[in-house]
Order: structure tokens, then C-alpha cells, then sequence
């Protein structure tokens, strides 16, 4: 019983840690605007950076690499004040994660196996199906980050970076689950 209450709030401190920057610069942002709202965001995420040493002991490299171009992006954001470099960044980060998946790919390493292995046990093509889904993923991602930031009111940005993205990822990870559950190998079974 313990151990689930315990798997609850690592469960519950992992997500605020991811979401609560995004969430304290959707808020600020409606109540003060982008660069009020950027500078806040900044802030809430060397604050989950230090609450995630805190708690953990570790930060995993996402968060960091993520809270870095959040830094460097915002930074210029503010110091420019031009909210085009705060509205680049998921485009990025997404574009980053592509080419750090098909860079493994080509050079044999898959990177989600790398990450994902020790959680999930999948073969060789399931690995490199996965990868192949998720680069495709992200790139589509960057794609429609950059039309809704050049097409929409940075409001509408904001709102859409905060609650469209998350579900559009969720939706795509879920939908990938029959075919890790197709490429799945038994806990007796060898892992090529």
C-alpha cells in the first residue's frame, strides 16, 4: 500500500514539475501578458528545476536541456522584447527531438531504447518503429507550433501551447500502445 502512495506522488510531483511552469506562464499571461508571463515562466522553471533535485535527487536531461532553451529563449524574448523567440522555442525543441531520434537511427543507436529501455522491452523493429512514429511526431509538431504562433494571437498561442499540446501528445503516445504491446518481448525473453 505504501509503495502505490508512494508511486502517486512521484507520479503527481513529476507532472508538477513538468507542467507547472507552463501552467504559471499560461496564467500570467492572461492576467499580464507575454513578456510578464515569460519572465514568469522562467522563473517557475528554476523553480521545478530545484524542486526536482530536491525531491529526486536527479533531473533528467529533458528537463534540463528544456529549462535551458526556456532561459536563453525568454531571455531574449525580454531583453529583445519580441515575443517571437519565446514562441520559436517548442518549435526547437521539437525539430532537436526529431533529429536526435533519426540521428540515432542512423547511427544504430535508437534513442528510445536508450531512454525507455529499462521501462519498456520492446525488439529491435519495434524500437525502430517507435522512433520512426515519434520523429515523424515531432516534426509534425514544430509544423503546427509554427502555424498556430504565425496565424493566431499570441493569447491564442499561449492557450494552445498549455492545453493543446499536452492532449495532442497524450493522444499520439496512447495510440502507440498497440504497437509496443505487438513488438512487446517477454521478461524470459532475450533483448536484441
Amino acid at each position: 500500500m505504501k509503495k502505490a502512495k508512494d508511486s502517486e506522488q512521484s507520479v503527481a510531483g513529476k507532472l508538477l514539475i513538468e507542467l507547472g511552469p507552463l501552467l504559471v506562464f499560461f496564467g500570467v499571461n492572461a492576467v499580464s501578458g507575454i513578456f510578464v508571463g515569460t519572465a514568469a515562466f522562467m522563473v517557475a522553471t528554476l523553480i521545478a528545476l530545484g524542486l526536482a533535485w530536491w525531491l529526486y535527487r536527479k533531473v533528467p536531461v529533458m528537463p534540463i536541456v528544456s529549462a535551458g532553451l526556456v532561459l536563453a529563449f525568454g531571455g531574449l524574448t525580454l531583453y529583445l522584447h519580441d515575443d517571437t523567440f519565446i514562441k520559436l522555442k517548442p518549435t526547437i525543441v521539437y525539430t532537436m527531438f526529431a533529429v536526435l531520434l533519426i540521428g540515432g537511427l542512423v547511427a544504430r543507436k535508437p534513442v528510445l531504447a536508450l531512454l525507455f529501455g529499462p521501462v519498456f522491452n520492446l525488439t529491435d523493429e519495434g524500437w525502430r518503429k517507435l522512433t520512426i512514429r515519434w520523429a515523424i511526431f515531432f516534426v509534425a509538431m514544430a509544423i503546427l507550433n509554427e502555424f498556430v504562433w504565425r496565424s493566431f494571437s499570441t493569447d491564442t498561442w499561449v492557450s494552445f501551447k498549455a492545453f493543446g499540446f499536452l492532449p495532442i501528445t497524450f493522444v499520439f503516445a496512447m495510440s502507440q500502445v498497440p504497437l509496443m504491446q505487438r513488438y512487446g518481448v517477454g521478461e524470459n525473453s532475450q533483448h536484441h
